[in-house]
């Protein structure tokens, strides 16, 4: 254990199939002195496997290049990939990853009960640290506000997490079990194809049926809505086109097996606007699955609390559906780099409580 008048420096890992993210903390006298964060889409199953311990050099490189690295905290998601044939085979190779790059450095892994385990207990019970990343967001919330509903909407897919008298109270702790209790909903802010969400948009008069091929996807929505810039669009579009309005344009009408010349901008627009009101509709269904079930065993307010990419325009439209008003804007509370990425922040704080004793942080 590093005593707590020492500096140290703690990176954390959030290895996702899309999107790889990384947080370095700098703690002194048990206090969070500096927090910088980095973020790459890594589309594993098109970069190929091989080329992650590179990518994990170079965020170690830019994000701790002040001094030596006193412990890694991972979590993962890309294990669900299919670069790999399976999750056992997907968490080794990650773990792989981070061994071979940080050789000496000790690493805790991120299982689904919040805890910080070591290398080879994460092999013996790979199937605890695979997707594990919610435990971390929910850590740290739950450090925050002693009862809410946090609803954290990333890219690819939403997680809706309890926390009830400052401890998580999630009910699945595996992918499937959270897909069926409304703890997982499989819809993001970017990377969702559009008839992943709907089956049937409006036009001129009729429900259309939509093509299940992957001609759009919710980031085209959001970006033609102001929901989201073309920076924040940072993920491969679907025909691997640019990222302007005209080009998303292109991609919504394709989805209804149109283009362009055939339709016009409102009538794209009216597409859009019923696509997002649908995704709304299916993290609203989710959450008032996990709320119902929760609320009787809370006294007072549950309220929900919002974060991640879609975090306003996806999560907090959500709650609002369901007649929730009482909403907390965790980039409010985390501060915006720290709510960007909450799981990979929150891997990099327990890692540091697990070195060094309980540090205190607020605003990161």
């Amino acid at each position: 254990m590093i005593e707590g008048a020492a500096l140290a420096n703690i990176l954390g890992f959030d290895i996702g199939g899309a999107n790889t993210k990384a947080a370095s903390i700098r703690t002194h006298n048990l206090q969070v002195v500096e927090l910088k964060t980095g973020m790459e889409y890594f589309p594993i199953w098109k970069r190929g496997k091989a080329e992650l311990p590179a990518l994990l050099k170079k965020f170690a490189e830019q994000l701790a290049s002040h001094g030596s690295i006193n412990a890694i905290g991972v979590t993962m998601t890309a294990e669900l990939s299919d670069a790999y044939q399976t999750k056992r085979e997907g968490v080794n190779h990650i773990l792989d990853s981070v061994v071979q790059c940080f050789p000496s450095t000790p690493i805790h892994v991120l299982n689904v009960e919040a805890e910080m385990i070591p290398v080879e207990e994460a092999r013996k019970h790979y199937l605890t640290v695979a997707s594990a990343n919610w435990a971390a967001t929910g850590w740290m919330v739950s450090r925050l506000i002693s009862n809410c509903i946090v609803v954290d909407t990333g890219s690819t897919s939403t997680s809706i997490i309890p926390i009830v008298e400052g401890r998580i109270a999630a009910e699945g702790k595996t992918d499937l079990e959270k897909l069926a209790n409304g703890e997982l909903v499989y819809t993001g802010a970017l990377r969702t194809n559009i008839a992943a969400i709907v089956g049937h948009v409006p036009l001129r008069g009729c429900m259309v049926r939509v093509s299940s091929e992957l001609f759009a996807q919710s980031g085209d929505v959001h970006l033609l809505l102001g929901n989201i810039s073309e920076e924040d669009y940072n993920v491969d579009t679907a025909d691997g086109r640019g990222k302007s309005k005209a080009e998303a344009m292109a991609r919504l009408a394709r989805v209804v097996c149109a283009d362009i010349e055939m339709l016009s901008q409102e009538e794209i627009m009216e597409i859009a606007r019923f696509i997002y009101e649908r995704q709304v509709d299916q993290i609203a269904e989710g959450l008032m699955q996990v709320y119902s079930r929760i609320q009787p065993r809370v006294n007072g307010k549950l309220p929900v609390a919002i974060t991640g990419i879609g975090g306003k325009f996806l999560g907090g439209k959500a709650a609002e559906r369901v007649s929730i008003k009482d909403i907390i804007d965790l980039s409010e509370r985390l501060g915006a780099n720290a709510a960007a990425i909450t799981p990979c922040v929150g891997v990099a704080l327990m890692t540091a409580e697990k070195i060094e004793g309980k540090i205190h942080w607020k605003r990161l």
